[in-house]
């Protein structure tokens, strides 16, 4: 369902698939009312910004939602006020027992929540480094409330792990999104900006609450019409969307067309070593500047899948990306090059060709090449976002060029949002991931936050998961993949089942059996998914195009299953270096090794690095064949049992996010079947080996 303004929608029931994980729900519990109500009576806040402003009005509304009381706001300091937000240079810390020593150490996003009793007063004290800090810790403290911890005891110093948490949109102009499956833009319609600036707040709420604090708002595909976003008819549009994002602490990026000099500059070529090209870029920045003082800076994906750049002239990334660098420097804008570059047009049936090996291939030659302002924004997977497959060898390999991991909150090979699965506990392999750049302990989230090489630029991106149904994400359960990819990126210590509760118990409310009952559905459902799609890390049996439901033999530059050589004789890619593609070669030892050794490679990435017979025998003891029939049989099975758990739940959730729910999952089945038997039945009529259960397969 879509609606236009729905910030105004006094329909509770749609309400409820709308607010998200901000329900701020009504308190009835007599004592956590006692509890908390001394600590809300009224807010005073010591300094003024836009985005104070947005912390002290989500305060107001939270606090007067959940305690049916609405706090007295002091827009100056009172010792009389319950909470005193301000920065740390604007309080006397030494009144409330802190140092400003404190916060010289941390980063300019981080707070402090202080629990303080004041001559006889119950208070909380909400101190940031700056601005950012306040309203990211008023967000906390809401969610402590809706989470019903309690507040007596306070004493929280929380930093963000990574310092850019960007989300991409991949928002086209037209008003449709790509790989979007909730609905179409919030952004455009019919190649113009929306007249609906409320609910672009209300997202701007949504990120900020989980601390993103950056956002590119079109497509890397940026086709004709997008490509005048950075043009003089657009930009004061782009404004608007900038001065909301603003004022919640995100700051706003555009993806460009690498041909722009071309397209709308009326020059003959984009060489980026072309002086003419150099100085148009540059006076393009400045004209953007102009209307948006602190712009982010650009995302570009360039020379893969038919889209322009630095290759058209001979020229390399480094190259390509620097002249864009050059001309944001003046301004401490950044370059977001994307690694994801491949030749979709190679001969795939070549068994040396290899996809996986493309951005290593491309990008670890020009190690230390990029100026301080360009980040690589990397894959998690070397090849595009599979249920199953490897951290990608990039990481790590390059010591002197800022890196950012690049993740897929949208579920577009893995469901679509229409199945369920929650991605966290993927993002957590691969952020614990121990590459072994620097020996034991060099794991990926030691690369990204900047830590280990100490990159000038560095953090996590992902594409969004939003669009204009009332509820975001298409299925209510999908929204715990955006608030989740918020939360691990701003701690990669937090634990899938503790994100999990939390977004529960945000969206849903406190009741203990709807708790466990989404939270246990939530943490099995990747492997649920995984069960009965692609198995043992081979990846890609997907429809072309659209990327939904099974064909085996079917992906865009498939030639007859040559991603995953399925033969007569057995199944898998061999990319070993004695007999592959040597792409194990990629990765540091001793992982390049394990992953290089038949007999020491998880099982559970088996078929992405080795080509093995059908009676194979894994590390349970199971042949590789008769993997394939039982997990796929026990997919459809949990399928099932997944819809049985939810069914548990009607008349305790609202009928607007429970249906809608339950129409997820009864689709989820039928894919989960369609799945089964087509990936069943082309396994046994290329093997010629049956299912040792005798079970049907057509």
């Amino acid at each position: 369902m879509n609606i236009n303004s729905v910030n105004i929608v006094e329909d509770t029931f749609l309400e409820k698939g709308y607010s998200c994980w901000l329900q701020y729900n009504k308190i009835t519990d007599s004592k956590l009312i006692e509890e908390y109500l001394p600590y809300c009576l009224s807010l005073s806040f010591t300094e003024d910004s836009p985005i104070v402003r947005s912390a002290v009005e989500e305060l107001a509304d939270g606090v007067k939602s959940m305690l049916d009381k609405e706090p007295t706001i002091y827009n100056y300091f009172s010792n009389d006020a319950s909470i005193i937000l301000g920065t740390y240079e604007s309080i006397n810390l030494s009144d409330y027992e802190l140092s400003s020593d404190l916060f010289e150490k941390l980063n300019d996003e981080s707070y402090v929540l202080k629990s303080v009793n004041k001559e006889g007063n119950n208070k909380i004290l909400l101190v940031g480094k700056s601005d950012k800090g306040i309203l990211y810790g008023a967000y906390h403290l809401l969610r402590l409330i809706q989470t019903r911890k309690s507040v007596n005891s306070l004493d929280l110093v929380e930093s963000p792990r990574n310092q850019i948490r960007i989300i991409n949109q991949w928002d086209n102009m037209d008003g449709s999104v790509e790989r979007g499956y909730s609905g179409n833009s919030i952004f455009y319609d019919n190649n113009q900006f929306t007249n609906d600036l409320y609910r672009i707040k209300d997202y701007a709420r949504l990120l900020a609450s989980v601390g993103i604090n950056a956002i590119s708002i079109n497509n890397v595909n940026v086709w004709e019409i997008e490509t005048n976003l950075i043009t003089s008819k657009f930009l004061p549009e782009v404004q608007k969307v900038a001065d909301i994002f603003r004022s919640y602490g995100i700051q706003t990026l555009l993806s460009i067309n690498y041909a722009s000099p071309i397209e709308i500059g009326n020059l003959t070529t984009a060489d980026p070593l072309d002086e003419g090209v150099q100085q148009w870029w540059a006076e393009k920045v400045k004209e953007i500047y102009s209307y948006i003082p602190d712009f982010g800076g650009f995302v570009v994906k360039a020379d893969s899948e038919h889209r322009p750049g630095p290759f058209s002239y001979d020229r390399d990334h480094a190259e390509g990306a620097n002249v864009l660098a050059k001309a944001l420097q003046p301004y401490n804008g950044i370059v977001v090059w994307r690694c994801f570059v491949y030749n979709c047009l190679q001969d795939w049936r070549d068994r040396t060709t290899d996809r996986a090996r493309a951005a290593y291939d491309n990008f670890k030659p020009l190690d230390g090449k990029f100026l301080d302002n360009v980040i690589l924004q990397v894959k998690n997977g070397p090849m595009d976002f599979q249920v199953k497959e490897p951290v990608s060898p990039l990481f790590g390999a390059m010591e002197k060029t800022n890196q950012m991991m690049e993740f897929q909150v949208a579920q577009e090979y893995t469901g679509q949002q229409k199945d369920l699965c929650y991605l966290v506990p993927q993002w957590k392999e691969y952020f614990d991931f121990d590459t072994h750049a620097k020996g034991e302990g060099s794991t990926v989230k030691t690369i990204v936050d900047g830590s280990m090489y100490n990159y000038r630029y560095s953090g996590v991106a992902a594409v969004s998961n939003i669009g204009n149904d009332i509820n975001w994400t298409g299925n209510t359960l999908a929204q715990a993949n955006f608030y989740g990819y918020g939360r691990l990126i701003w701690d990669p210590e937090l634990g899938a089942e503790e994100i999990a509760e939390e977004w529960v118990q945000s969206t849903f409310g406190n009741d203990p059996l709807v708790v466990e009952t989404i939270k246990g559905m939530l943490l099995d459902s990747w492997n649920i998914y995984e069960n009965y799609t692609a198995p043992l890390g081979v990846g890609w049996m997907i429809n072309p195009s659209h990327h939904y439901g099974p064909n085996v033999d079917g992906y865009e530059y498939d030639v007859w299953g040559t991603y995953h050589f399925s033969d007569r004789d057995g199944v898998g890619v061999d990319r070993t270096v004695e007999t592959g593609t040597g792409y194990t070669n990629q990765y540091f030892s001793p992982n390049a090794e394990i992953y290089n050794s038949l007999e020491n490679c998880p099982d559970e990435f088996l078929l992405f690095y080795h080509h093995v017979p059908y009676t194979h025998q894994l590390k349970s003891g199971e042949t590789v064949i008769q993997y394939i029939y039982n997990t796929h049989f026990k997919g459809v099975e949990q399928v099932k049992d997944l819809i049985d758990r939810w069914n548990k739940l009607d008349g305790k959730i609202d009928d607007y996010r429970f249906n809608n729910v339950a129409e997820r999952l009864q689709l989820q089945l039928k894919n989960a079947v369609e799945w089964r038997d087509k990936i069943n039945t082309y396994y046994f009529r290329k093997s010629g080996i049956s299912d040792d259960q005798n079970r049907t397969i057509y």
